[in-house]
């Protein structure tokens, strides 16, 4: 019975002091598991990608290949991005027409279909940016399916801070890191 009791006892100390670990995540935020991530994970690659410095990744530049739409307002990169306040995942009301615009494009072109790119800037754990990357890609996509594109055609991905737009530690490089990214692909 004395076995029992302390392993009860040990037991439940381990997982108390396992529920207590904290991982970088600045003071006052929520964690991934407050905002609705399933769990830590996301995918595993280096800071800017594999072989890349900040500022650019992929094929075509700053915002990637993409596949364009031949509609040159949808095609115009500063059309094809979305911005966030610091640790939110609301879309901002600036944006609400350049999403509309995107996602009446889709609704009229069933074939197509877009990638949403979930991005953070550097501040909070990265299991934290991941989780919050994907909340701002879901948040498009909801926008996006309410004006009629369907969910078949649109792909969620999160890169958290993994994929700076630019490289910097101040609210400068900050903001424009705090983004989803409207990337086109099939035709």
């Amino acid at each position: 019975m004395k076995f029992l009791k302390a392993g009860v006892i040990l037991l439940v100390a381990v997982v108390a002091l396992g529920g207590c670990s904290s991982k970088g995540r600045p003071k006052g935020e929520a964690g991934a598991e407050e905002i609705g991530a399933a769990g830590a994970g996301g995918p595993e690659i280096g800071k800017y990608g594999e072989g890349q410095a900040g500022g650019t990744y992929g094929a075509g530049g700053k915002y990637g290949a993409g596949g364009m739409t031949g509609d040159p307002a949808l095609d115009d990169p500063s059309k094809r991005v979305i911005y966030f306040m610091y640790d939110s995942s609301e879309v901002m009301p600036e944006y609400i027409s350049v999403i509309n615009a995107h996602a009446n494009y889709l609704a009229s072109h069933p074939d197509r279909s877009v990638v949403l790119e979930g991005h953070a800037d550097e501040r909070g754990s990265p299991e934290y940016n991941i989780a919050l990357g994907e909340q701002r890609a879901r948040s498009v996509a909801k926008l996006m399916e309410v004006q009629g594109a369907s969910n078949g055609q649109l792909q969620m991905v999160s890169f958290g801070e993994e994929k700076p737009a630019v490289s910097g530690h101040d609210e400068s490089a900050w903001q424009q890191n705090r983004r989803v990214e409207i990337t086109y692909s099939g035709h």
